[in-house]
């Protein structure tokens, strides 16, 4: 019933069927315009994470804003004239931008040791750096021994300094009437507003160049070359693979109007794709910005396997007219076609299980995408054959394909080896994946020569460390009051002073921060921290390195000045919440560094050698965000990767309705998967947000050429009954069309080696290989197991 219908409305009337592509193509090509990218860190996180609400609420409580960050390393010395010149233009340049808020500077530290005069005094009225009569030579020292601000804004060998530039705060008016149209209106607006902020500051940036070293770095930064590198995957890939595609096609049939009628087929599916993209809203992220090379590599296989197949039926049907020929060609590849779709639709919807926005949308994507690309195919390339005469569809016959045919004869000839070398890919691939590790390691996620890499990895080793972390610790609510009356702070008069604040300064908190502190400041993955215990160390610097007492404390944060106060301790204590802060950044650079490894163990640590209650303490902070992501992402895909072997399996069944076929279907592909999740455990290189995503996808793609090889198998089986017999012609005919696009998909991939972006290279890498593995497995250990177990009787 459906074939007729297919036949009746589709294959014999070509011209209507073509005006309706044509019609749907510029409907969709309109709502093109409406694709859009998003590389916002939003995009990488968990939705509905209780670690990223806490966030949230550390970051309300502590305050926060958004910032850049730059290095500058000048050619002079830090504190030259020239230099201190040169600093103070560029603070003023940035200044000036009407989007930034503050810039905070080495010139800008408040300087409390560079006098003489009473401590209270000096805090009243520092001096700075850039202020006149002071001594730059004693401030500098100040500043560098600081155990505030050394490896902070100041590198430890002094040549280094770290520039902070603070943004406006832009917030959204009358949030809760807005409709979610609005607020995505308004996050576009940011974007592009973040992008003409990044311009601006790289602008003024670039005329300091020949004063010293500049790089530029922080998130707003980061999120826009993401940006700019998902538009130039998408440009690069997506024009590499169709330059490859055409190549490919052309090695393949010689002949134009066979490089035509694909590409065709490509640029329907994906204008099309990415006009319902714009129209469901569906933004492409960094893990779903190679879904354009995706679905070219994807709509090519179909059409190779179709034309192949139409140019073989064409030559043994000779007499036929193209209307009978492309009618058998739909109909013999129809449902192989339809469950390669079906399979790797399956793997790509294993994604949704994820919990992770745009992993789901991704898989939602690639689904789309499959259904478009099967009924551009099933529609445009039959219509398009159906123009042309029968002599402009034929091809110059050529031999037998030698690769086909070796792999054919090692089939046959060499089974013990074959299974042989399987099972030793099986053993390696075990070792392997007992090895794997998902890591969050951000600064490897980008090339060494980008401005990115080079400006976190010089924060990294120079300024503490670039990836956050905090602890925050809750203190029992008890008061103690301890004095110690043999230091400067007894002249000063408290009167006025808030009780609750001055006594909130106990022995046990203090001590119990600095222990905090101590500890992880020895942890080797540790850089710069900060907390009430550095602001305690200055001052007791100050104090003739006499320790405070609890009380002279409490004295000391209600005398002290609002201005140093709100920058220097108020982000570390909440008395209010009886709270402490301690920030520290990782060194993201650090070899070695297993950041799952590290929080558990500062976990445990925090409760097994310093003795404090799981209700004592509490860890947040992009680091935590981040690991939950990939540990999520890990613990999912490791579930639904069976679920996927299981439906695919489930498919076979269906498809052949032979138990032992379908098995044996299903094995080599499954072990092409694995042994690639195997090597990437044996290089070291850690899963990350795209790699981890390899297997399913992998198992989907790879299926494909087992189901074409069984069903032609099966088909000529019927016929001459000898398997080995069926074995030539299968590797003959359907494999020459499997090796086409098995060559198709690997290099497609491997153009991916070309981005900016590590995980992207990797993905292309090893997906590459895995297919390349995948398709010596079909023509081989397939045929094999066929052989050996006979799944069509004897």
């Amino acid at each position: 019933m459906l074939s007729l219908f297919y036949q009746n409305i589709v294959l014999k009337n070509p011209k209507s069927i073509f005006v309706l592509l044509l019609i749907t193509l510029l409907s969709f090509g309109y709502f093109s315009k409406d694709f859009k990218l998003d590389a916002s860190s939003d995009t990488l996180l968990i939705e509905g994470d209780p670690d990223l609400e806490y966030l949230k609420e550390v970051t309300e409580r502590y305050g926060s804003k958004e910032f850049l960050i730059l290095t500058f390393s000048p050619n002079e010395g830090m504190v030259t004239e020239s230099s201190i010149n040169n600093l103070l233009s560029l603070k003023y340049k940035i200044q000036s931008l009407d989007w930034v808020h503050s810039v905070i500077t080495l010139l800008d530290i408040p300087l409390l040791n560079n006098s003489e005069a009473p401590l209270q005094e000096r805090l009243e009225s520092f001096k700075t750096l850039k202020d006149e009569g002071v001594d730059t030579e004693r401030g500098f020292k100040e500043i560098l021994n600081s155990p505030v601000f050394r490896n902070f804004v100041i590198s430890e060998d002094g040549r280094t300094s770290g520039i902070i530039v603070y943004i406006k705060k832009d917030e959204l008016k009358d949030i809760e009437n807005k409709s979610v149209q609005e607020m995505e209106d308004y996050k576009d607006t940011l974007k592009k507003k973040n992008h003409e902020n990044i311009t601006q500051i790289r602008e003024v940036i670039k005329g300091y160049g020949d004063v010293g070293k500049i790089y530029l770095g922080g998130i707003p930064m980061i999120t826009d070359d993401m940006m700019s590198f998902i538009k130039s995957d998408i440009i690069v890939f997506g024009l590499g693979v169709l330059l490859f595609i055409i190549a490919t096609l052309w090695f393949i049939f010689r002949k134009l109007i066979w490089i035509i009628v694909p590409i065709s087929s490509c640029f329907f599916s994906v204008l099309i794709m990415t006009g319902l993209l714009g129209l469901l809203g569906w933004k492409v992220t960094v893990i779903s910005s190679n879904f354009i090379a995706l679905m070219l590599i994807l709509t090519m296989a179909m059409n190779i396997h179709m034309s192949t197949r139409f140019l073989q039926l064409r030559e043994d049907f000779p007499n036929l007219d193209n209307l009978k020929i492309i009618t058998m060609t739909t109909s013999k590849m129809f449902w192989p076609i339809i469950y390669t779709v079906l399979t790797t639709v399956c793997a790509f919807l294993s994604l949704v299980f994820s919990g992770i926005k745009p992993i789901i949308d991704f898989g939602w994507m690639m689904t789309l995408g499959l259904i478009t690309s099967f009924i551009i195919t099933f529609t445009l390339l039959p219509t398009l054959l159906s123009f042309m005469s029968n002599n402009k569809v034929k091809v110059k016959e050529d031999t037998d394909s030698k690769i086909t045919s070796f792999f054919g004869k090692i089939s046959i000839n060499h089974k013990s080896i074959i299974f042989l070398v399987t099972g030793l890919i099986v053993g390696l691939s075990i070792v392997g994946i007992s090895k794997l590790e998902v890591e969050n390691s951000f600064i490897n996620y980008f090339n060494k020569n980008t401005e990115i890499y080079k400006g976190m990895k010089l924060i990294d080793e120079k300024l503490g460390g670039t990836t956050p972390l905090e602890i925050i610790l809750k203190f029992p609510k008890k008061v103690a009051i301890e004095s110690n009356e043999d230091d400067e702070f007894e002249s000063w008069d408290d009167e006025g002073s808030k009780d609750d604040e001055k006594y909130w300064f106990t022995k046990d908190k203090i001590e119990k921060i600095q222990n905090v502190h101590n500890y992880l400041d020895n942890l080797p993955a540790v850089g710069k921290v900060l907390s009430f215990s550095s602001i305690v160390e200055v001052a007791t610097q100050l104090n003739n390195n006499k320790p405070l007492g609890t009380l002279e404390m409490g004295v000391l944060y209600s005398k002290i000045p609002e201005s140093i106060k709100k920058d220097i301790i108020d982000p570390y204590i909440s008395v209010k919440d009886n709270e402490a802060r301690i920030s520290l950044r990782i060194i993201d650079s650090k070899d070695g560094l297993r950041r799952n490894d590290l929080i558990n163990q500062i976990n445990y640590d925090l409760e097994n050698k310093l003795n404090l209650s799981k209700e004592e303490f509490k860890l947040a902070g992009v680091l935590i965000l981040f690991n939950n992501l990939l540990q999520s992402l890990f613990k999912s895909q490791i579930l639904t990767l069976g679920l996927v072997m299981v439906g695919i399996f489930a498919m076979f069944m269906i498809l052949f309705r032979n138990f032992k076929l379908s098995l044996i279907g299903t094995v080599p592909n499954f072990i092409a998967a694995f042994f690639i999740l195997g090597i990437i455990g044996l290089l070291g290189i850690p899963l990350d947000m795209m790699t981890i995503t390899i297997a399913a996808i992998t198992i989907g793609i790879a299926v494909d050429n087992s189901i074409h090889y069984i069903y032609r198998f099966k088909e000529e089986f019927l016929k001459n009954k000898d398997y080995n017999k069926t074995l030539k012609i299968c590797h003959s005919t359907v494999g020459v069309a499997i090796l086409n696009t098995s060559i198709t998909i690997v290099f497609g991939f491997s153009i991916l080696v070309f981005s900016k972006f590590i995980p992207t290279i990797y993905f292309g890498v090893f997906t590459g290989l895995a297919m390349l593995l995948a398709m010596i497995s079909v023509l081989t250990l397939l045929p094999s197991l066929i052989l050996i177990s006979k799944p069509f009787g004897k």
